[in-house]
């Protein structure tokens, strides 16, 4: 696994945004994108539980990240969320994304998030277009990204 580059302010992996998660994310070699991470009060939602909120994020950015390293610079139009479980607070998840393929003008993304006894609990499927206006000053980023 390869360890991919934070994104400063960035919610979900950006060390310098006191507000975000501090995620760590990983590319396997299978081009998927991986990370653990431990959820807290400040991600809460139902008492105990992660917000449904804070799933979607992991899962945009985990997708997004796949998208990403696939040779896209591209931004979600249509996230799409289905909770089959609650995520509890205090646990180590799993998160992944995964790109899966290009159609004319969309691309399209599968990510999970699951428990810790590997049931998955959260699944999100996301559409993206390209958008490499947005990504200008990231260009040197997004080189890394794909290495």
């Amino acid at each position: 696994m390869q360890r991919l580059p934070e994104h400063g302010p960035c919610f979900v992996c950006g060390r310098q945004n006191s507000c975000g998660m501090g995620v760590t994310w990983y590319a396997r070699e299978d081009g998927s994108i991986f990370t653990e991470v431990t959820l807290t009060e400040v991600q809460q939602g139902p008492p105990g539980m992660a917000h449904g909120g804070a799933s979607a994020a992991l899962l945009d950015e985990a997708m997004g990240a796949a998208v990403w390293r696939a040779g896209f610079r591209a931004a979600a139009v249509n996230l799409n969320t289905t909770y089959q479980k609650p995520v509890p607070l205090g646990v180590k998840i799993q998160v992944t994304g995964r790109f899966i393929e290009k159609n004319e003008k969309r691309l399209f993304a599968l990510g999970e998030i699951r428990l810790p006894d590997g049931t998955v609990a959260v699944i999100g499927k996301g559409t993206y277009v390209e958008a490499p206006h947005m990504f200008s000053e990231l260009t040197s980023q997004f080189e890394v990204w794909q290495s």
